[in-house]
């Protein structure tokens, strides 16, 4: 084996490992590292290859031999050449069926599954659910809030600080989430943490510490609160996920349940709202065995079709945790959420967090204090809630121009929607996808591992607050690509 390197200016530092004495000689060798270079991912798509002449000279072989095996990944696909563009790694090197051209997989290519609801997206167009459209981010209003917030803030504002989070933030977020989600709480029962997923991680170490074992959650959600609960040391079992949301009529016959996780407003990711009876029925349980109901408000702002679904937690504040965020509204970025807790838990859950190495920036919350008290945060949604819901409209009216079987449900609210397909399709439509550059996510990517089989059938799940405003249009026409060559 003999390491050569190619440094030519203009180009990439390109490392190839060559076989100089292997079957096939050097333009096979040659061909074999370009394309492994390529298939690995060293080779970024879109990077610049060495000049053929550049290349040959640097590693001692022949011109004629380095044009040879351009041209061959170029014919196989994993390379592009174009007149004064030079030779590049092609954008996509598989092909609609999920294998790879020139060397074939059996198994098929689906696009990364996400880490979390915010994972960085390597395509060219994501309609991943779970984020916003960050470019929409309030940039100057927000900047206005920070100044505001800076030239008051006493000094003792810049200390260590209260493990709730800081008072101004408290006392806004109370009187919002008491006018515009119906909670019923007080700015000494609020907790402010990073984001969802700390709130979740001290609830499950506080819950396993009063001798909870296990947590009831949708059958249909997201892996990473399941993972969660397990390293809090809850055992977590899923409750069916139908046209009305879970069924938490099945908490009665499971008594030993110390808590159930559910998204009442709007069903992740199903889209659909908790129905009233299940709704009493969820917090009839928790007061009859004493049991802990954690409610993920995820995206209750964000409504259109419907009057606003208010929050659980309203029907029993001591039996429902209430739990909010940033992320959807505002950005991931920010890292603030907040959780209103019963009486009860919020020293316990205060003194977990204390340990936490987590903590939201004092300065963010100020600022976030701020925006609410003057009014700029409801301006922002306001706006927000305009603009998705045109997205909507226009998602809802192509599909149904170019692709009319496809039925779309969960609608009336939130950033994303459900595309139902027909059974054994929905692999099919993410290889197709991965093929188009479209990062978009199967509804069975959801499903509860302990549930044997798919509930709520094939499909995909379509974030439309992801992209950019000007790249709406884009990520929409290639959907229908997508489904056109499915169904």
């Amino acid at each position: 084996m003999a390491d050569q390197w190619a440094n030519q200016p203009g180009t990439v530092d390109l490392h190839l490992d060559l076989d100089l004495g292997g079957p096939g000689g050097v333009r096979a060798s040659l061909t074999d590292a370009l394309r492994e270079a390529v298939r690995s991912g060293r080779l970024a798509p879109g990077t610049r290859l060495p000049p053929s002449r550049s290349l040959a000279t640097d590693l001692g072989v022949a011109r004629n031999t380095v044009a040879d095996a351009y041209g061959e990944l170029v014919a196989e696909g994993w390379l592009t050449a174009r007149q004064g563009s030079g030779t590049r790694v092609a954008r996509r090197v598989t092909g609609p069926d999920g294998g790879r051209r020139g060397k074939r997989s059996a198994k098929p290519v689906r696009p990364p599954a996400p880490l979390g609801p915010f994972a960085p997206f390597h395509t060219s167009t994501s309609l991943y659910a779970g984020s916003p459209d960050l470019s929409a981010f309030p940039r100057t209003a927000w900047l206005a809030a920070a100044r505001r917030a800076l030239a008051t803030a006493p000094n003792e504002m810049f200390g260590y600080g209260d493990p709730r989070g800081c008072q101004p933030l408290r006392e806004a977020l109370a009187e919002y989430l008491s006018r515009a989600r119906g909670v019923r709480t007080t700015p000494e029962q609020l907790v402010v943490c990073s984001g969802f997923t700390q709130g979740l991680s001290l609830l499950s170490r506080v819950l396993r510490a009063d001798g909870v074992r296990t947590l009831a959650m949708e059958s249909y959600g997201l892996d990473v609160h399941r993972d969660l609960a397990v390293a809090g040391g809850l055992t977590s079992v899923p409750l069916t996920v139908d046209h009305h949301g879970a069924d938490t009529t099945q908490l009665t016959t499971r008594r030993h349940h110390g808590a159930v996780l559910l998204t009442p407003a709007h069903q992740f990711p199903t889209g659909v709202p908790l129905h009233p009876d299940r709704r009493a029925a969820a917090v009839d349980w928790a007061r009859s065995t004493g049991g802990l109901v954690l409610e993920d408000d995820y995206d209750g702002e964000f409504r259109y079709d419907r009057q606003p679904v208010g929050a659980l937690q309203g029907l029993d504040p001591e039996r429902v945790v209430y739990l909010g965020t940033a992320s959807k509204s505002l950005a991931p970025a920010l890292r603030l959420g907040w959780m209103a807790l019963p009486g009860h838990l919020v020293e316990r859950v205060v003194t977990a967090k204390q340990a936490d190495e987590r903590h939201p920036s004092v300065l963010d919350q100020l600022t976030l204090a701020e925006f609410i008290t003057s009014g700029g945060y409801d301006r922002h949604l306001r706006a927000m809630r305009l603009r998705y819901r045109r997205r909507r409209d226009r998602l809802v009216a192509a599909l149904a121009e170019r692709v009319p079987s496809v039925r779309v449900s969960g609608i009336a609210a939130g950033l994303h929607v459900v595309l139902r397909l027909p059974p054994g399709t929905e692999q099919q439509a993410l290889r197709s996808a991965d093929w188009l550059s479209l990062a978009v996510q199967g509804l069975d990517s959801f499903r509860h591992p302990a549930v044997p089989r798919p509930e709520a059938g094939d499909g995909l799940v379509v974030g439309y607050g992801t992209p950019a405003e000007h790249a709406f249009t884009g990520a929409l026409d290639t959907l229908c690509q997508v489904l056109e060559a499915v169904v």
